[in-house]
């Protein structure tokens, strides 16, 4: 095209009340970035009805259609097929996940809502294959296999298929995904396969269901995008037609039929995006970080600009329909504040609340301003005189100068509040205002330097469909060994950039937007490395775009796939029936089942434990999600899982012991296998024993806290697990229990022989120790060769050793803070989640609430495997705090910052005063323990970010511990080199009830 001739956009972006469309002028020089016509038009049941609309629209106010260069669309096509759960726009899936030995006991679809999982399971094949950490193979691809499951999956009608590899996304050489998804195309020509390492980065279990979600939607998605194409013909554009990103970026049309996932919450990404280039049009204004808040009429989205003008991605894992996914997100909060919120005036306090409730789209007939009988949020903006030229001003006049005060400062607090915790540090930074809502934002803000107010402000995310660029990303681990992070980094962010330019990008345009390293824990010469190259689109007309005549294609219009076929049942119904909790009645009513003093664990008691076990985690201890949903499995497939008192077992009986050991980063991608059962089954039979008479958990924290009850679960050893743990909380190394703490010969005596096995054919013993800390250093060194996550069995106890040394009914704790958290969250009173959990664990005498405030500093490094920091916490004042007058919810107040290092687990923590003096306030022993204030849940050490708003819960520790020299030596602040800091008890250790003494009179 000529430099002379305007290059011109056209960008639509779909939302939940209206469809935005503007044409936008990307000539370079002084026209760049003029909006020359826009629309706004009601967002129809027929989503591409209501683009073609605002298309026609902004067409008819343009000159020409031939300098159009480009069509592109934000849609909510792919969202609405998934949310409203249409089983005529959504096919069935199979998996077939290459794993060798491992993941068995987490299956595809293990943690999909029911709901879901029947609208879309099929079958599924767990086969041989699947990498290890360092690129090796842990099994090769067997074709027989693969076309055994070609010919199931033919057989059942399917039309789709996943295949997704153990650490495929590093799988550059050998390729096994690519490789079984040609035998599966040649086997059944036709059929739709999806690769997980094309969809989504480390984290098997949630690649894997981004990849069933998108894989699902494909059919549809082809007579979507073929129904744009239409749209665009029959608008007489000559233009290419690309589909945005959530993060951002364009699709081609053949890569949205192939990766329709990609444009879930493409809207707030189109906002922010839009946001930029609008801000960037400004005089004055450099890139920078920004915070963009699009207020709508219900809602308003809060997100977080990049300087590089996109926006911060999510957090590693995140929900969507209930599914936990891990494939690119934009960070967005949303909050109901809306011009449509209702705004009430509490009769017997005068405390004024604005929404969550809204009028929506009927706020011009119901809003007082338009002539209705609501108070809205715009109602009090017009009656401060602070929005003209909406409705009747004389409507609103008679509104108290208390209520609009008021409803203000609630407002203010409102984004004040949502506005820090997006922040990523306690420097102020710029607000860009967009939505039609934003007049309901005052021009003040804390903590914010000032806010922006752009022209155009309401079609901003049609802007940000407009100008969306091209982008290439790699994820992957990259070997450190013998060449320096830095040149490693160069080359893959040289390999991201050819991936952009590759797809489309200007080379001479396309830039790094995004660049991370990620170290391993437990594994020196590895980092993980995640990049993004992005660029203007070149011009040049994007390649194999999908055919209009295509054999599958009906009316686009109709948002319809053909008739959908009958297929088998993949999956056996579920043998147990899950007890309900939906209200708090539910949980309050609910008993264990307790059968001649044994508790028979439901799904209900497994959710509980593990939300407890990461709390008890201190920070450390790795999440329980996948060991419960391998519990869960097993339980629903009719399996028991049994714990027992101390109490019931003889004095004589031998007590088996052990669990996990390794980085986190493995065993999120490989799975639990055998590994941990192979081990224990190797000691037993190395120490002439059939089987121990019951399991006791090496750790109460983390996923350590379930492990056992998998081996000790019908469907294996069949044991009984105690209640109990040799820790009562995490530790980050094997010699930090309680059953050594007993063993006075320090040479680790009652842990040796142990055993470890990788899982997939490599065992080790290790019979003797110089020192009881040479043992956990031994078994890690040799786990890196090992995978670098290994099952680890130690010398099983006798039961008169384990009365003194367990701590005792910490599986009942664990229980109890889960329903704690249950309960709270049903009783809308997370206000006093602290006090609830206080109350659970024992009450004030043995736990208390040490602080509440905001995180405004992590700091976090790795040192021999382990992740070391300090994170700073402080406190809020009342400003900071939007219910903080509710008499109904006092809230103990703080002052200043507590300060908390950590390696893996959180060690002590120290106030510091207003006036700069310092308190120890808990050490080590004793559990320190991090919680989201806003849901109540457990926060690991790595999930610490500035803004969080959390509650630091103390638990005193056990006598086990605390009774002796050598617990405090093992456990204590001078076991982690803090032998300045002497260890003073936080109060007096209460044992936990045991849930089987409580309940078992009531079965």
């Amino acid at each position: 095209m000529s430099s002379v001739h305007s290059l011109l956009r056209l960008g639509v972006d779909v939302g939940g009340t209206n469809t935005d469309a503007v044409l936008l002028d990307l000539s370079e020089g002084s026209r760049r970035g003029q909006v020359l016509a826009s629309a706004k038009h009601l967002t129809t049941a027929d989503v591409t009805l209501g683009i073609q609309n605002a298309i026609e629209s902004v067409l008819t106010q343009a000159q020409s259609k031939s300098n159009i260069q480009a069509l592109c669309i934000g849609t909510t096509h792919f969202v609405n097929a998934l949310v409203e759960r249409d089983p005529r726009r959504l096919d069935r899936v199979a998996v077939i996940r290459l794993c060798g030995p491992f993941t068995h006991g987490t299956p595809p679809f293990v943690g999909f809502p029911q709901e879901l999982r029947d609208l879309l399971e099929g079958p599924y094949f767990l086969l041989s294959g699947g990498l290890q950490i360092d690129g090796s193979e842990i099994a090769s691809v067997v074709v027989a296999q693969v076309e055994s499951a070609c010919d199931e999956i033919n057989r059942q009608g399917i039309h789709a298929v996943v295949v997704s590899s153990v650490f495929a996304p590093i799988d550059f050489e050998i390729q096994q995904e690519e490789t079984v998804a040609a035998i599966v195309r040649k086997r059944i020509p036709g059929m739709d396969v999806v690769c997980s390492k094309d969809v989504a980065a480390i984290g098997l279990l949630e690649r894997e269901n981004a990849s069933i979600l998108n894989a699902a939607l494909l059919r549809y998605a082809k007579k979507t995008v073929i129904g744009f194409e239409k749209a665009a013909q029959a608008l007489e554009l000559k233009c290419s037609v690309f589909i945005t990103s959530n993060d951002g970026t364009l699709l081609s049309c053949a890569q949205a039929v192939r990766l329709p996932i990609r444009t879930f919450s493409s809207g707030p990404t189109n906002s922010m995006r839009g946001a930029a280039f609008l801000a960037a049009l400004e005089s004055g204004i450099s890139k920078q970080s920004a915070l963009v808040v699009d207020i709508g009429g219900t809602t308003t989205d809060i997100g977080m600009l990049l300087p590089s003008g996109f926006p911060r991605q999510a957090a590693a894992h995140h929900e969507f329909c209930g599914v936990l996914l891990n494939f690119s997100m934009p960070h967005v909060t949303s909050i109901g504040l809306g011009g449509g919120s209702i705004v009430r005036e509490d009769p017997v306090t005068n405390k004024v609340t604005v929404g969550p409730h809204s009028v929506g789209h009927r706020i011009t007939s119901e809003s007082l301003v338009f002539g209705g009988a609501t108070l809205t949020a715009t109602d009090v903006v017009v009656a401060a005189g602070r929005a003209s030229n909406i409705g009747d001003e004389s409507l609103v006049s008679g509104i108290g100068q208390s209520i609009i005060e008021g409803a203000q400062s609630a407002i203010k607090k409102m984004l004040q509040n949502y506005l820090d915790a997006m922040k990523t540090s306690s420097q102020d930074i710029p607000v860009y205002l967009v939505g039609g809502g934003s007049i309901l934002a005052p021009d003040v803000l804390a903590g914010i330097s000032r806010v922006h107010r752009f022209p155009h402000f309401d079609v901003a995310n049609a802007v940000g469909a407009a100008i969306a660029q091209i982008s290439g990303i790699i994820d992957s681990f990259e070997d450190t060994s013998t060449r320096t992070v830095v040149q490693v980094r160069a080359d893959v962010e040289a390999r991201a950039i050819a991936r952009a330019i590759a797809s489309g990008a200007d080379p001479h345009r396309v830039a790094i937007v995004e660049s991370e390293v990620i170290p391993i824990a437990y594994t020196s010469g590895r980092c993980r490395f995640y990049v993004k190259a992005a660029g203007d689109w070149s011009g040049v007309a994007s390649p194999n775009r999908p055919e209009v005549d295509d054999p599958l294609c009906v009316e686009a219009s109709t948002g319809e796939t053909a008739s959908r076929p009958q297929m088998v049942a993949s999956a056996a119904v579920s043998a147990v029936v899950a007890p309900v909790m939906r209200t708090a009645s539910d949980i309050l009513e609910y008993k264990p089942r307790i059968k001649v003093r044994e508790w028979l664990l439901s799904e209900v008691d497994l959710e509980w434990i593990a939300d407890g076990c990461y709390v008890l985690g201190c920070g450390g201890g790795g999440s329980p999600l996948h060991t419960f949903l391998e519990l869960r499995e097993l339980v629903r497939s009719g399996e028991t899982v049994r714990v027992i008192d101390f109490s019931s077992v003889t004095s004589d009986a031998l007590v088996g012991w052990g669990g996990g050991m390794g980085s986190p980063e493995v065993s999120s991608e490989r799975l639990l296998g055998n590994e941990y059962q192979e081990a224990s089954m190797e000691l037993w039979t190395l120490m002439g024993i059939t089987k121990p008479e019951a399991l006791c958990g090496l750790e109460i924290g983390g996923a350590n806290g379930m492990i056992n009850m998998i081996l000790g679960s019908t469907k294996y050893a069949d044991i009984p697990c105690l209640d109990g743990d040799f820790m009562g909380r995490a530790y980050p190394t094997w010699h930090q229990t309680t059953a050594n703490v007993y063993d006075v010969s320090g040479t680790g005596a009652k842990m040796l022989p142990t055993v470890i096995s990788s899982g997939d054919g490599n065992i080790m013993i290790m019979t003797k120790a110089k020192r009881d800390i040479d043992v956990d250093a031994s078994l890690r060194a040799a786990c890196v060769e090992m995978g670098t996550h290994v099952g680890q069995a130690s010398c099983p106890l006798k039961a008169d050793y384990v009365d003194n040394a367990m701590i005792k009914n910490t599986v009942s704790l664990s229980w109890r803070i889960g329903r704690a958290i249950a309960l709270a969250r049903r009783q809308s009173s997370l206000s006093r989640i602290g006090s609830i959990l206080v109350d659970a664990v024992g009450g004030s005498n043995s736990a208390r609430v040490l602080f509440m405030g905001k995180i405004t500093d992590v700091r976090r490094r790795l040192y021999k495997g382990h992740t070391i920091g300090e994170v700073i916490i402080t406190a809020l004042t009342v400003d900071d705090d939007a219910d903080a007058d509710d008499p109904d919810c006092p809230m103990e107040r703080f002052t200043g910052r507590l300060t908390i290092p950590f390696k893996n687990e959180n060690l002590y923590a120290e106030h510091t005063s207003d006036d700069a003096s310092t308190t120890m306030v808990a050490t080590v022993p004793d559990l320190i323990a991090v919680l989201d204030a806003q849901n109540g849940s457990a926060l690991g050490t790595p999930q610490y970010k500035y803004g969080l708003r959390v509650l630091v819960l103390g638990i005193t520790a056990a006598p086990q511990w605390t009774g002796s020299e050598r617990g405090i030596a093992l456990g204590g602040p001078s076991a982690f080199g803090f032998t300045h800091i002497p260890y003073k008890p936080l109060g007096k250790y209460t044992q936990p009830r045991s849930v089987i003494e409580e309940y078992a009179c009531n079965s």
